[in-house]
């Protein structure tokens, strides 16, 4: 239990955040995010991520990334230099990780989101070349156990995020880690454009992790029949369960029935008993077949490149900053 009595440590400066254009981390997504939505992040001046399982096999990977350091490495100048990100899931259940963590390493991966475990496996290796990792947690207890083992910052995940999300509140969970941290904290759940962008910096965390506003663009690895769902969905269509993979997730209603499911018998399923029921041709294909998105969907109205998904949320951001400037305390 945190000592509530003990004042937290200042908030630490850090030229990752200094790099940015826009607070705002492009999340790693399961087969959405690959090379082409990173380095147009990385052009926009963002953070721009995607994980590993994306890649069939470690060669895979080596691959992507020297296309990725390749096409950043011959970019033109620009006022901005975030980081860009490799998500490596450090359950023990995957079988990859230390060949994917050697590649990783080899590449100097700038910042690398540690997802599904314990980040200790990766820290000492990154660390060793200079690279910062931040742990994607979604309890108190979790992020306390990140903290201890000496990660640059966290991603909170919250309650109404896209795909598998936590159960908090952003309020609860931002307020109380910052009572015990702090580093960067990134906070995932529902931001959607530039007012709840601000909403995040104002409630205690640095950066906004973004995954369902950039499932649209142009440059990512989504269907098109995907990217077309998250424009004409709305937050009613988000639909969370745990039927598909056995965790909690929360995932586009209509994909569901297009795969021949009614979405209200999942409350009948056991965890992760869905694929039973999927027709043949879907067995092992359940997120190829059923989409996530987050509840924030019902903002994202269009589908445009990655540099006008930012700009968008730039003016978003620098409009909501103006009315609050304008809003007395007697308001």
């Amino acid at each position: 239990m945190t000592d509530a009595s003990q004042a937290p440590p200042p908030r630490a400066a850090s030229s990752f955040l200094g790099q940015l254009r826009l607070p705002v981390i492009a999340a790693p997504m399961f087969l959405v995010s690959g090379p082409d939505i990173v380095v147009a992040a990385h052009r926009a001046g963002i953070v721009g991520s995607f994980p590993t399982p994306n890649c069939r096999s470690t060669e895979e990977l080596d691959r992507w990334l020297t296309d990725i350091s390749s096409r950043i490495a011959n970019l033109p100048p620009s006022p901005w230099s975030p980081p860009w990100a490799v998500n490596l899931v450090v359950h023990k259940s995957n079988p990859r990780l230390q060949d994917d963590l050697s590649v990783v390493v080899r590449h100097r991966v700038p910042l690398v989101i540690a997802s599904v475990g314990a980040p200790d496996p990766v820290i000492e290796a990154v660390h060793a070349y200079g690279g910062r990792v931040i742990c994607d947690v979604a309890s108190l207890r979790h992020a306390e156990r990140a903290v201890s083992a000496g990660v640059d910052g966290l991603v909170l995940l919250t309650s109404g995020a896209g795909g598998q999300e936590g159960s908090a509140n952003p309020f609860a969970f931002v307020r109380a880690v910052r009572r015990f941290y702090g580093g960067i904290i990134a906070l995932a759940g529902c931001i959607a454009d530039g007012s709840s962008i601000l909403a995040t910096r104002v409630l205690g965390a640095d950066v906004a992790y973004i995954g369902t506003g950039f499932i649209v663009a142009t440059e990512s690895m989504a269907q098109g029949r995907y990217r077309q769902m998250v424009v004409d969905s709305t937050m009613d269509d988000v639909l969370r369960t745990n039927a598909v993979t056995g965790l909690y997730a929360n995932l586009l209603r209509p994909s569901i029935v297009a795969a021949g499911i009614d979405p209200d018998s999942l409350a009948t399923h056991a965890p992760g008993d869905i694929s039973k029921h999927l027709d043949p041709k879907l067995q092992d294909k359940r997120w190829k077949d059923i989409w996530a998105a987050g509840q924030g969907v019902t903002l994202v109205d269009h589908i445009a490149p990655v540099s006008k998904i930012v700009l968008k949320l730039e003016n978003e951001y620098q409009a909501a900053m103006a009315a609050l400037d304008k809003v007395s305390p007697q308001t």
